[in-house]
């Protein structure tokens, strides 16, 4: 049992933090947008809608808000750890060092899920804005290959399409793909503010009646289904070790990116149940429908360009942050060794890149997006709960430890955070809870099939990276 619950050691991880093997290119203004980019995206262009129309009604403004305050939590706790720990692994690192090996390859294996069933969801609602855009043009795709098989289809063509053309740009390194990313953002940001401004003007106060159409219950499944929306913010800690300044620029990259987009849901949510009965929107491409139905034509064309431009930075964020879990399992043993070999000229981990990238696309392809959200919201909340717990025990254990960012009001603050994340876990549909223990016990398959015995902490070894340190 000892073994199961075996350590790394906080010296040990410093020390990757330091490896050269990531190139360090980024900075706290390309972490902000990096955060948005991830969070802004199907929360707001897709799942917004679909939420308020099958879930919370307008009360979906305070969905969004409870979602937020969770998320805040969590992202305090984050931000301590990215400060005190830079390495790449996000949880699976942090509970590396503070639980134990088995929790942590539970949580790395959790993580991928979250990533990669994330991609998939997103990539399904840019395929919905994609088709709509080439109908524009009379020039829109047969059903059978925007529709997944479960709903009549073959499969969703452009959703794989975009996101295999993500992992090549992730392929070829993160310095020059950051600069796309970074456009991305920009650009979505102009158009969630103009469709903020325009839709602001055909607001009817009498669609926020009644305000909360399912009552508690429903703002309550509707605040777990959202919480999928603020999950970008959880990349960011995965980058560690590519970042410039990680002990300054992590936290302020992390609560920046939570705050900005908090702000955006909001007003978003505001607008576009203004405009149409809340009855209306359950449809995938929301913004873009609103607009069309007050007669903006022209700028629900501009919305949907900057839609397609936008979520692409979504897709971006959470496959790159995929590849480093990845990398950082491979590189402690719990994985294939193939997983952490980096490219000499891009130093980017591409065997990584595109299997996540392959295997996001073919899921991204054939399942239910609303399914894909909610396996997604299940593994992150139990995520960020371990995250609160393992700030409690950093705290015990090395107390003395320098840090960037200190969370206020330990341990009540983290305590607080792991309840609410175990609240919204409780509200997801019984399917989910199914799934995801499925995919835990295949994760624990993997831990005592392979990993345990692989594992360079159990062997006593450490990592090639720091053996080349202490031969220099």
């Amino acid at each position: 049992m000892s073994d199961l619950l075996k350590k790394k050691s906080i010296t040990q991880l410093l020390k990757q933090g330091e490896s050269k093997t990531l190139e360090k290119t980024m900075g706290a203004f390309d972490l902000t947008l990096l955060g948005i980019g991830a969070v802004i995206g199907t929360g707001v262009l897709v799942l917004t809608g679909l939420v308020a129309a099958n879930d919370a009604g307008p009360s979906v403004i305070i969905s969004f808000i409870l979602a937020a305050i969770v998320c805040g939590f969590a992202a305090l706790c984050y931000a301590e750890f990215a400060s005190t720990l830079p390495v790449s692994g996000s949880v699976y690192t942090y509970t590396y060092a503070t639980i134990g090996e088995a929790i942590a390859h539970l949580m790395g294996w959790t993580l991928l899920s979250v990533y990669i069933l994330t991609t998939a969801t997103v990539a399904s609602g840019w395929s919905s804005y994609f088709n709509q855009f080439l109908e524009g043009f009379n020039l829109g795709l047969p059903k059978e290959l925007v529709t997944i098989p479960a709903d009549g289809g073959i499969v969703n063509l452009p959703a794989i399409m975009i996101t295999l053309l993500i992992t090549w740009l992730l392929s070829r390194g993160t310095k020059e793909s950051k600069k796309v990313n970074n456009f991305m953002v920009l650009v979505k940001l102009v158009v969630i503010g103009l469709f903020v401004i325009v839709g602001a003007f055909y607001v009817k106060p009498e669609n926020w009646t009644p305000f909360a159409p399912f009552g508690i219950e429903g703002i309550m499944a509707g605040s777990a289904a959202v919480f999928f929306a603020f999950l970008g913010f959880d990349a960011l800690s995965t980058s560690a070790e590519e970042v410039k300044n990680p002990q300054r620029d992590l936290p302020i990259g992390i609560i920046a990116s939570l705050v900005v987009c908090t702000i955006i849901y909001v007003l978003v949510c505001l607008v576009m149940t203004g405009v149409v009965p809340y009855t209306e929107l359950n449809v995938p491409e929301a913004m873009a429908y609103v607009l069309h139905a007050v007669g903006q034509d022209a700028v629900a064309g501009i919305v949907t360009i900057g839609a397609i431009i936008g979520i692409m930075a979504v897709i971006f964020a959470y496959i790159y942050a995929a590849t480093r879990v990845l990398f950082s399992m491979s590189r402690d043993g719990l994985l294939p060794k193939s997983f952490s070999k980096t490219n000499e000229k891009t130093g980017a981990p591409v065997f990584s890149t595109w299997l996540i990238g392959i295997i996001s696309s073919v899921i991204g392809g054939v399942i239910n997006l609303k399914e894909l959200s909610n396996l997604a919201n299940i593994g992150a909340l139990l995520t960020f709960g371990m995250v609160g717990v393992g700030i409690i025990i950093l705290r015990k254990t090395h107390p003395n430890l320098e840090r960037g960012f200190r969370v206020p009001l330990v341990p009540v603050l983290p305590l607080v955070s792991c309840l609410c994340c175990l609240f919204l876990m409780v509200n997801l549909p019984g399917s989910t809870w199914l799934y995801f223990s499925g995919w835990l016990v295949l994760g624990i398959v993997v831990y005592f099939g392979y990993s345990r015995h692989h594992s360079k902490l159990q062997k006593g070894g450490e990592t090639e990276e720091i053996q080349k340190q202490k031969a220099n």
